[in-house]
């Protein structure tokens, strides 16, 4: 039985002006360039650069007159105009015909690890089934060498996408063949077995080399754990023929895809800091750097053209109306993007000046024990922004200073009460574990409940819990794998 009520409901939903800032917020400095750079691409309207002085010597139909005469290549709206030039279908945007769209030509910027691999495939002797074997196993090596995908599955993905039927027996003779392929230890489908195709490779008639191979092989799980001693007794060697034989399985490459050197397909993540606090005459100035992002406005010719067709309206055509219309939300869209890098300009240096304040002893001679607990609330009440917003700032941005770059995540930490009742960051705690840990005498590490007690020798009174999640967030591993012969 079908019933009809009625119900309110009070529903917040983003605009697209608000969705717009919001992503915009969210970037980097060195994004955001190419996100301008973007716009003005498929914006016309948009332009960089000083802005045209307004002209109101000529009349609205010789600005049109000049745009088509004197420079044909650019975007005027009479370009939108033509009856005969322009269908109606083409005003939308993505409905030009494969031919019309701009493509890119692409480039080859030399070898990848793929076509290493795939070239010496192609040395070796094989069938037609076994060459496609080798190929679909290629495709399923990730960038760190690895086969990730197991044979009985890569059986069923044959069957189904390829219409091949193989055996394992068979996709195991070919992922042999390219386990035999440089560099040493590809196509290995664990980590144990990556670093026994590489010592297989070393001379087996070296008591060192046998040695390490029998850890790798046989006692691998004691091996990673430190487990040192299980393997001094169960193979009956001295620690010193153990160190020995650790020394050479380190030697090993665990990443052995890593290994193939391709700087001209690498890519080289550079900082551009965000922000860039100086010291001037004694005090410290911010400033947002923006010396590569350009200054935005919207194309005056076009705004006058199309004020210009609202006052005459009388006489146009379906297709002109639509072309109107197109240049319009065009030039909405240019507001809103402008509008959009303004909010996100004093939205950054609102926040980062907030930080600059609330941290002002730091930033003054950089000493991390001078950095205050601070969380995002702190800012926000003193920004009176949302947490959301202050989370979206400190996200990926970096900040400049006399000293060194920082992550503005690194501003921000939790706090704890000393013995004397003061309150401090929870980074000088972390930087006492880490100098405790570097250094320990390697071979009887110091465990967490110690570091709690040297900790509380030095006035703070925590938890061995609490040590225990400090010393991950540093990554640094438990005493027992920090161990060293």
């Amino acid at each position: 039985m079908l019933r009809q009520r009625l119900q309110q409901k009070l529903l917040q939903k983003l605009s697209p002006q608000q969705i717009q800032t919001i992503k915009l917020l969210e970037i980097p400095t060195i994004e955001l360039e190419q996100r301008i750079k973007k716009e003005i691409e498929e914006n016309p309207v948009l332009e960089n650069g000083a802005e045209e002085p307004a002209d109101n010597s000529n009349n609205e139909d010789e600005v049109v007159e000049n745009e088509l005469g004197n420079d044909q290549d650019e975007f005027s709206l009479n370009d939108y105009l033509n009856d005969e030039d322009i269908p109606t279908y083409k005003l939308n945007s993505g409905n030009y015909s494969k031919e019309e769209r701009k493509t890119e030509i692409p480039f080859s910027v030399g070898d990848t690890f793929y076509d290493h691999l795939e070239a010496q495939l192609g040395l070796r002797r094989l069938t037609e089934k076994q060459k496609i074997l080798g190929q679909h196993l290629l495709g399923n090596i990730d960038e760190d060498g690895y086969l990730r995908r197991k044979p009985e599955n890569i059986v069923d993905d044959l069957a189904f996408s390829m219409n091949i039927s193989a055996t394992e027996d068979e996709i195991f003779d070919v992922l042999y063949i390219i386990q035999d392929f440089d560099p040493p230890g590809v196509c290995a489908m664990d980590l144990q077995e990556c670093l026994l195709l590489q010592i297989e490779r070393k001379d087996e008639d070296d008591p060192l080399i046998k040695l390490a191979r029998q850890i790798l092989k046989y006692h691998f799980e004691e091996f990673t754990k430190k487990h040192y001693d299980k393997i001094i007794t169960r193979l009956d060697i001295t620690e010193e023929e153990l160190k020995e034989a650790i020394d050479e399985i380190l030697k090993l490459n665990p990443k052995p895809g890593s290994s193939y050197s391709d700087p001209l397909n690498k890519t080289v993540q550079h900082i551009v800091p965000d922000f860039i606090v100086e010291t001037r005459e004694g005090d410290l100035q911010l400033t947002l750097n923006s010396r590569n992002v350009p200054d935005l406005h919207v194309s005056r010719r076009y705004a006058d053209m199309l004020e210009s067709y609202k006052q005459n309206k009388e006489g146009h055509t379906k297709v002109q109306k639509e072309a109107v219309n197109f240049v319009r939300q065009k030039l909405d869209s240019a507001k809103w993007f402008i509008d959009a890098i303004k909010q996100r300009h004093n939205t950054l240096l609102l926040t980062m000046q907030a930080i600059l304040e609330y941290q002002y002893a730091f930033f003054e001679d950089e000493d991390d024990v001078k950095l205050r607990p601070m969380i995002l609330k702190d800012i926000a009440e003193m920004t009176h922004l949302d947490i959301s917003t202050i989370s979206r700032v400190a996200n990926s941005k970096y900040v400049q200073t006399p000293f060194s770059i920082y992550p503005l995540k690194f501003f921000f930490s939790e706090g704890l009460m000393n013995e004397e009742g003061e309150e401090v960051s929870t980074r000088e705690i972390k930087k006492i574990l880490k100098e405790c840990v570097e250094n320990e005498n390697k071979k009887k590490p110091v465990t967490d409940e110690k570091l709690a007690i040297i900790l509380k020798e030095k006035g703070y009174r925590i938890a061995r819990r609490t040590v225990a999640k400090y010393r991950e967030q540093l990554n640094i591993p438990v005493a027992r794998l920090r161990k060293e012969l």
